[in-house]
């Protein structure tokens, strides 16, 4: 990993974070480090500095306060992630845990990765295999009629035509998919990255999507899955990482970790540890098994 920048947090936008795979193989990246809170900041100003969302970090620091942490509370970044099962090209979107991975053409042990924000309920962010149509800077929104109408009966009505600028919502920067009524843009609300609030679309922090905007081709695929539970190995080592909503039906151990993974010859699982995981739902990979020489695969990233 390089680029990122680790302190409090206050002192202004995440570079952007670029991981290296240790082997093609693997499906785990990054380090999750601590930081200390300062009394002056929010823990969205820390996450930002990191880059990371609202939800990242609520669902890391369940016992801390979001808008008013004590000065020196231990806050936790949680700068590892199991990649997503889904191919490793172009931009792969996993909704459950609303991160944004780019893997370079050329580059099969580099992977970029990004929080992001996505569709609130009722205007959910479609799941499917998607390419990139077009590439937008300074765009220009046309809000759809519903939106409008939302928003004069709200008493803020917005014309028919937002040009580029402060007030526009898209921010700087816009790729549109495939399917055009989805776009992959910044926003003039920052704050409000790593939730579900967009109308569909999905959206960057106004720094991400500028590193972002100029490695991606046009006709580069974008996969958009979902899914909570994420399976991967590094090394010998297997790691389990869950993102599962509140009130949303758990799954038992035995669909967590598939009879194909399971029932591997060498492969041994602690189902304990995939109970926990599942139940602390921190969204930080923990590990949960491994190849062949089982009694040596706890180490000290079981500290987070």
């Amino acid at each position: 990993m390089v680029g990122a920048l680790i302190g409090s947090g206050l002192g202004g936008a995440a570079l952007a974070e670029v991981y290296h795979l240790r082997e093609a193989s693997d499906g785990v990246v990054g380090t999750a480090f601590y930081v200390e809170s300062d009394k002056e900041g929010t823990l969205l100003d820390i996450a930002r500095v990191n880059g990371f969302g609202h939800d990242d970090m609520r669902q890391a620091n369940p016992g801390v306060d979001m808008w008013v942490p004590r000065d020196g509370d231990n806050v936790l970044i949680p700068n590892r992630f199991v990649l997503p099962d889904a191919p490793r090209e172009g931009i792969v979107l996993n909704l459950a845990e609303k991160r944004l991975y780019y893997y370079p053409p050329g580059e099969p042990t580099t992977v970029h990765s990004f929080p992001i924000s996505i569709g609130r309920e009722g205007h959910n962010t479609p799941v499917g295999s998607y390419h990139i149509l077009s590439k937008t800077k300074d765009p220009t929104w046309r809000p759809p009629g519903w939106i409008r109408e939302q928003r004069a009966a709200e008493g803020r009505p917005i014309p028919e035509v937002v040009p580029p600028g402060p007030d526009n919502p898209l921010g700087s920067y816009a790729l549109r998919l495939s399917d055009p009524s989805y776009l992959i843009h910044g926003t003039n609300r920052p704050w409000g990255l790593g939730m579900e609030v967009s109308a569909g679309c999905i959206r960057m922090y106004p720094e991400d999507i500028a590193y972002l905007f100029p490695l991606v081709a046009v006709d580069a695929p974008v996969t958009i899955v979902e899914q909570p539970y994420k399976l991967g190995w590094l090394g010998d080592e297997l790691y389990l990482e869950v993102h599962t909503k509140e009130g949303e039906a758990v799954r038992a151990p035995s669909e967590i970790v598939p009879a194909q993974i399971a029932d591997a010859p060498g492969v041994f699982i602690d189902w304990g540890a995939v109970e926990r995981t599942r139940d602390e739902n921190a969204g930080l990979p923990q590990l949960v098994g491994g190849r062949d020489a089982s009694a040596n695969w706890h180490h000290l990233d079981m500290i987070f």
